[in-house]
């Protein structure tokens, strides 16, 4: 987890709510899952998500490589070029880089429309990459057009939300739009809507969120089935990072969020090797 650091800042409101369960927590003496509700070994599946539409060939073979050698066995990549064959070309290098067996998943990032979006999955399929879930296939607010994809896809899952707030993610649940609900943000708003999902059988995948302090709502909540984790560079930003083994987020026991930013990054001095 090399490189440079790039600052990167949270919203007010949402920095806001992570201090305040910090302390909290710190105040109850206790790790912000346990405060949450946690009651489970705190140890999340994680997938690796490469952020990867940009890189070349040979630096999106190097990254997921080094997540299959830490010991991830499942692997999100971007989709959604405009030369299809290219998302292709991606799917199989992916495959000839990391283990065999591995849950592959794709994120399209609203890049087709409904019935687009329903050809070029099956041609994934057909072209022998089964796919766990392919994530925000289409416009956001197109609940017609993801329930389409729920009944045209059934070898595969929707996942869907990650765009929409608290209310549109419910919204999202209630039009019976998608197999999987994307969660990340706000503290509070992440666990009311998890558990609307959770009573309606539905089950979460959590996204990025900063320094990985989603895995402590991952390991709070009862239908979380993968945590998202990404190679930003920003562990570097803290003393002791949350811990990542064969795979899986461990979550410490240390009161609060347990994440103390380094001394040189309280200076200001970003740019560590």
């Amino acid at each position: 987890r090399g490189g440079n650091i790039r600052p990167l800042s949270l919203p007010a409101h949402e920095a806001v709510q992570v201090a305040t369960w910090d302390l909290l927590s710190k105040q109850l003496g206790l790790p912000l899952w346990r405060v949450l509700g946690g009651d489970r070994a705190p140890r999340v599946a994680a997938y690796a998500s490469g952020l990867d539409f940009h890189l070349s060939d040979d630096d999106f073979c190097a990254l997921f490589g080094t997540a299959d050698e830490q010991g991830y066995s499942a692997f999100k990549i971007k989709v959604g070029h405009p030369v299809f064959e290219r998302d292709l070309h991606r799917l199989e290098l992916l495959s000839r880089t990391v283990r065999k067996g591995a849950q592959i998943m794709v994120d399209a990032n609203e890049a087709w429309g409904a019935k687009e979006a329903s050809v070029k999955i099956h041609a994934m399929r057909d072209a022998g990459f089964p796919l766990l879930w392919v994530e925000d296939p289409i416009l956001r607010h197109d609940f017609d057009g993801l329930r389409l994809l729920r009944q045209t896809t059934p070898f595969t899952m929707i996942n869907a939300g990650e765009y929409l707030d608290a209310s549109g993610k419910l919204a999202l649940m209630q039009a019976g739009a998608t197999d999987i609900l994307n969660v990340h943000g706000q503290i509070s708003d992440v666990m009311r809507v998890a558990w609307v999902a959770s009573e309606l059988g539905l089950p979460v995948s959590l996204g990025n969120t900063f320094l990985e302090v989603g895995a402590h709502l991952a390991a709070a909540l009862p239908n979380v089935t993968w945590l998202e984790y990404s190679f930003q560079n920003l562990d570097q930003l803290v003393e002791q990072p949350i811990g990542i083994v064969d795979g899986h987020v461990v979550l410490p026991d240390r009161p609060g969020h347990g994440l103390a930013l380094r001394d040189q990054v309280r200076r200001g001095d970003l740019h560590q090797p």
